[in-house]
């Protein structure tokens, strides 16, 4: 049932009142920022119309056909498997099937296969129903091969495009479906889904809800330990700038940063800095330390606050998003660095 994901709840009503009314439009697209559910909650309409024991309109969750909506068994992309991505691939249920991309393209020959299968009358339900996964790495000619389908749709079949970046479709595609967009997922629920999974503890769940963005995939992936240890490391870089001016240090510091053993870490100790100063120049700016994304260590973000200069941590963040749009070109790592973590905070 919808109301046993976390989450926009505008998404819910809507989706329930068109169950309800028996207006569910054939062509959707649920969009908004990755992990915050859009396939959960496709799933949750599909059971809507296979489910043998509906629950005020949608379905059950618990019967034998919703269980087999969500047994679906996806290979590796790897070359051995690359023609497995030529089809859609049905769930233990046969009238509920994926279209998946395979690395970074969806196939044309896997939207022509749903285009022949969305035609065949339901064999259980009382629909078909497809999902289409990324659908943005549809190329032209597997968006054109959609968008056949979308014009001349069948009265047994529902299509769901799940995308994180809409603009990226065919206008002729977005006119023809129904746009439902979602948001990012409340800080408080994505504590309470992790606690309720038992992947965290009450703190480290906490810590990763406040860190996810309202994307409860990217909770759920979050390895707390690996951040506390590079949190540590940015926090000392951050200290010997605004406390110490230790400039001998940070040029020590940029070394480490760009040594080979860490550089695979580079781009992602640079979010782990940015997201620490974001917390210490708002509570500089006099926001309530309990706002802070890095809520565990309020205490020392405050101390770091207290001692720091608003403009200087300001300069530094633009500093980092500066870097981070010269990555892309063959730049001199090491003398950017050390360019960030001197001159942003003489």
């Amino acid at each position: 049932m919808l109301s046993k994901l976390a989450g926009n709840r505008p998404v819910k009503d809507h989706l329930r009142k068109a169950l309800r009314e028996g207006r569910v439009p054939h062509s959707l697209i649920f969009t908004g920022p990755a992990g915050v559910g859009k396939r959960q909650f496709a799933l949750q309409l599909a059971k809507s119309f296979v489910c043998g024991t509906l629950s005020q309109h949608q379905g059950c969750g618990e019967c034998a056909a919703c269980a087999r909506v969500e047994q679906l068994s996806i290979p590796e992309s790897s070359e051995r498997f690359r023609d497995s991505f030529k089809r859609v691939f049905f769930s233990s249920h046969p009238d509920v099937a994926s279209v998946v991309p395979y690395n970074r393209a969806i196939f044309v020959d896997a939207v022509r296969d749903l285009e022949r299968e969305a035609f065949f009358r339901p064999y259980e339900a009382r629909a078909r129903f497809f999902v289409i996964d990324e659908a943005d790495k549809m190329n032209d000619a597997a968006a054109n091969a959609l968008l056949k389908t979308l014009e001349e749709p069948s009265e047994t079949s529902y299509i769901v495009l799940v995308t994180s970046r809409p603009d990226s479709l065919l206008s002729t595609i977005r006119s023809r479906c129904q746009i439902v967009r979602f948001a990012p997922v409340e800080r408080d629920e994505v504590r309470e889904h992790l606690v309720s999974r038992k992947v965290f503890t009450d703190a480290d769940a906490q810590l990763a809800a406040c860190l996810s963005g309202g994307s409860i995939g990217r909770a759920l992936l979050f390895d707390i330990e690996r951040y506390k240890a590079m949190r540590d490391h940015a926090l000392a870089i951050i200290e010997k700038a605004t406390t110490h001016r230790d400039i001998a240090g940070l040029l020590k510091e940029a070394e480490v940063l760009n040594d080979a053993k860490h550089k695979e870490d580079f781009e992602e100790m640079l979010g782990v800095i940015e997201s620490l100063l974001r917390d210490v120049w708002l509570i500089a700016l006099g926001v309530p330390a309990e706002r802070a994304k890095n809520l565990d260590i309020a205490d020392e973000l405050s101390t770091l606050a207290a001692a720091a200069d608003p403009r200087q941590l300001a300069a530094m963040m633009k500093e980092i998003d500066i870097l981070r749009q010269n990555l892309v070109v063959n730049i001199n790592r090491k003398m950017a660095t050390d360019a960030l973590l001197t001159q942003a905070f003489a």
